[in-house]
């Protein structure tokens, strides 16, 4: 059965609506980021770049890093943008865009997101890097998607709710262990809350009241035996839920740049990214 032409939209040259990119742009490894300037902070280490596109917040950059062919794709910032990427660089190679039919043999890609993040424990120091083990969705994303959850999930979700009172129930999900094994070395393993925005669904306070003043405080205590909350930002639950579901292998790994429990923001921002950016280069 074909996809319709309203649900797979295609620009004019075959490529992908909001990506503008074709099968044949496709590399097996994929580096997301958020910002698109990073994107360019990530490519200047390839031996060489050759392909650019700039669409929207979507830049990719392909090229080899070490005779590796790899993709950098900017994203911006929140699932709704994950939930556009992933569709679409899930059809760029698992759907024939010419039929508009599912291939039959499923296509399984790695990507690793490379994003900042805050952390929630006060012993996570500034400029550390830390890998996402499982991810906490604050957002209602998967409200529109049938999810499967582990029964330990569905607990973790449960005690969420329950601890902080935001009204609904979140979603939890792990990442890739394949590729934790493969990036995570030396890194701290934590568990990261997805966020649908920057200041009250991150406990800041400007104007506005806030409906949940000790959001911090209770993401910060909950814990379910070994499992404690290390950080938050929002992108990484879109990214573990859709990837899990359409069988590709997905890991995030986070500069933190900022201590939310001491207050603390960090001076050396760039440094810290780009000290990650080529610790994932060198590990793929």
């Amino acid at each position: 059965m074909s996809i319709s032409e309203a649900d797979l939209i295609l620009n004019k040259d075959g490529s992908v609506y909001h990506l503008n990119l074709k099968p044949e742009h496709l590399s097996d490894t994929i580096i997301t980021v958020g910002d698109p300037s990073r994107v360019y902070r990530v490519s200047e280490h390839f031996d060489q770049i050759d392909f650019e596109m700039n669409k929207r917040e979507f830049i990719t950059h392909i090229g080899k890093y070490k005779g590796k062919k790899i993709t950098v794709i900017s994203t911006g910032m929140g699932t709704d943008n994950i939930e556009i990427f992933l569709n679409e660089i899930d059809a760029l190679a698992n759907i024939d865009l010419k039929t508009r039919e599912i291939k039959s043999r499923k296509k399984k890609l790695k990507i690793i997101r490379i994003g900042t993040s805050g952390a929630l424990q006060e012993d996570i120091p500034l400029g550390s890097h830390l890998v996402s083990d499982y991810a906490v969705g604050l957002d209602t994303l998967m409200c529109f998607y049938n999810l499967p959850q582990s029964k330990y999930e569905k607990d973790i979700a449960e005690g969420i709710k329950e601890t902080t009172g935001v009204g609904f129930t979140p979603y939890v999900v792990r990442g890739s262990r394949r590729l934790l094994e493969q990036f995570g070395e030396g890194m701290i393993v934590g568990n990261t809350v997805t966020c649908p925005g920057f200041y009250a669904p991150q406990g800041r306070k400007l104007r506005l009241e806030l409906k949940h003043p000790k959001l911090i405080e209770s993401l910060n205590y909950f814990h379910k035996d070994d499992f404690w909350i290390t950080n938050f930002e929002m992108e990484t639950a879109g990214y573990y839920a859709l990837a899990k579901m359409m069988g590709h292998e997905m890991l995030s790994v986070n500069a933190i740049i900022a201590n939310r429990i001491k207050n603390k923001f960090s001076k050396s921002v760039n440094k810290t990214v780009d000290s990650l950016i080529k610790k994932v280069l060198d590990r793929i």
